[in-house]
């Protein structure tokens, strides 16, 4: 049999301990022959220098294509597939068939290979560290920690999954739908596809066990590691997902606890520093670890000097900016009319200025393309607590969602909406506070909305896809060709036609 995805997630799965700090422990691309697993998880700062190698390679450029540096990649993709981020012009090919709706019904495109592979990555280190760190020297407080983390990270990566290659789920059906394989154990031969319930109940063990073991960890300052407030708030996604309403605002509540909202100056800094109060997990990028054109920020950002950055930066949708109150700090994010020079500065001559210009995300520094990733902030879970509640018919959600808004607009009042005008308010703030984050094409999916790029600032000889009505093959991304022939039929294609 020819070697599977899972054999290649071998050879890039490996563990080097590096002898100097910390923040150089991390695992690399290299054959798994080369590092004996042994020796790996001989003491407990080995197994921490491998889960340190998990945080690495969030932000590590590891395949080909410039797009792809870590989890902003998938980022990225999951906001210009919605309508909420505008791509300015055709200058730049990167994305453009994510926009257009075309690379991830593609089976040979590496959109779809890099989503699954990515992640199969994590999972397959994960795997490693769940297997071996029990028998490690060291402290059993510590072995637990590590363990709760690589848990977590597998449970996320799995939801990660499972959103972009199986069916939506849905509340109270049988959801037996084929997602993706379930591996909980260092392996290289290929498995089955698992169904889209089997995936869930995985993910959702997975966190369970994870909280427990990480009951009492303190991370200090480092957002990268994932504590408590973290795998609650993953929780909270999933239960938010599966229409699991009261979950998903217990955990959002109680995930965000100690992480207070931002300031207006914080919020018009540059979304480039986990310090800021509100961060909850993150990416911490210092000089030396920079990916360049590969970076978030070098695709995101105002102000680094990538020829993307200077020809098609990435705009909001007018649609969405409308709805933003006058009075709201978030309004400042944007440029209407592409003609602010005092408050959205670009470096040089050569950066085109456009209508709708983002300035959400800056690097301090223009020639380098580092700032800090946001993967969770407290924001995010005012908003999933009150979609929740909404969404349960539960009144508490209008004092939750003014709590969090009345920091972005002082001039918000309580709304008086109820039942489904609520969670449209909600849905705008949502779209609002996340945009550029990585939400909106998993939220359209799992909300069963349609795609509508109608009425705004959409080039529709650019973007192709306009509308995307729900239920259609389209919503779901199809399995890496190359593991399809390789598994010899093991793993099995998603429908390519109706």
């Amino acid at each position: 049999m020819r070697n599977s995805f899972f054999s290649i997630i071998t050879w890039v799965t490996t563990v080097i301990l590096c002898t100097t700090s910390c923040n150089d422990d991390y695992l690399e691309t290299a054959p798994t022959d080369q590092v004996s697993t042994v020796t790996v998880f001989e003491t407990v700062d080995n197994a921490w220098a491998a889960l340190n190698g998990i945080h690495r390679i969030l932000y590590s450029q590891i395949f080909g294509s410039q797009p792809l540096g870590g989890q902003s990649g998938n980022m990225m993709m999951m906001d210009v597939m919605g309508e909420d981020v505008v791509l300015a012009s055709s200058s730049s090919s990167w994305l453009r068939g994510n926009y257009q709706w075309v690379d991830h019904r593609n089976p040979s495109h590496y959109t779809v290979r890099y989503n699954y592979l990515f992640y199969y990555v994590i999972i397959g280190n994960a795997n490693m560290i769940i297997a071996n760190v029990d028998a490690a020297e060291g402290s059993e407080v510590d072995k637990a920690f590590i363990k709760g983390q690589a848990l977590a990270y597998r449970a996320w990566s799995y939801f990660q999954l499972v959103q972009l290659f199986g069916e939506a789920y849905m509340e109270g059906a049988a959801n037996d739908g084929l997602a993706v394989s379930i591996v909980t154990e260092p392996s290289t031969s290929p498995l089955p596809r698992n169904t889209v319930a089997e995936v869930y109940a995985q993910i959702n063990t997975d966190f369970v066990d994870a909280l427990t073991l990480l009951d009492g960890y303190e991370r200090g300052t480092d957002k990268s590691q994932l504590n408590e407030n973290v795998v609650k708030g993953m929780m909270a996604r999933v239960a938010l997902t599966q229409q699991n309403y009261g979950d998903a605002a217990t955990y959002a509540q109680e995930a965000r606890e100690g992480f207070p909202l931002m300031s207006e100056s914080d919020y018009l800094s540059g979304f480039n520093d986990y310090t800021v109060g509100e961060w909850m997990w993150s990416s911490r990028i210092v000089a030396d670890q920079t990916s360049y054109f590969y970076s978030f920020f070098a695709h995101m950002s105002l102000n680094y000097s990538s020829s993307l950055i200077r020809g098609t930066p990435r705009l909001i949708f007018s649609g969405l900016y409308d709805q933003i109150s006058d009075t709201d700090v978030r309004k400042q994010l944007w440029d209407p009319t592409g003609e602010n020079e005092v408050d959205f500065p670009l470096p040089a001559s050569t950066f085109r200025r456009f209508k709708y210009h983002s300035r959400k995300f800056k690097v301090a520094n223009e020639s380098m393309s580092i700032g800090d990733v946001p993967y969770m902030r407290a924001a995010e879970m005012y908003l999933i607590e009150a979609e929740a509640l909404a969404r349960d018919g539960d009144g508490r959600a209008a004092d939750v969602l003014y709590e969090y808004v009345i920091k972005r607009d002082p001039a918000y009042t309580r709304s008086t909406s109820t039942g489904t005008a609520l969670v449209d308010e909600i849905m705008v703030q949502r779209r609002s506070e996340l945009w550029g984050e990585g939400f909106r094409f998993y939220d359209l999916k799992r909300t069963k909305t349609p795609l509508t790029r109608r009425g705004g600032n959409h080039d529709a000889t650019l973007a192709i896809k306009i509308e995307e009505s729900v239920g259609t093959l389209n919503w779901q991304w199809l399995i890496p060709q190359d593991e399809i022939n390789n598994s010899n039929g093991v793993i099995v294609q998603n429908p390519q036609t109706n």
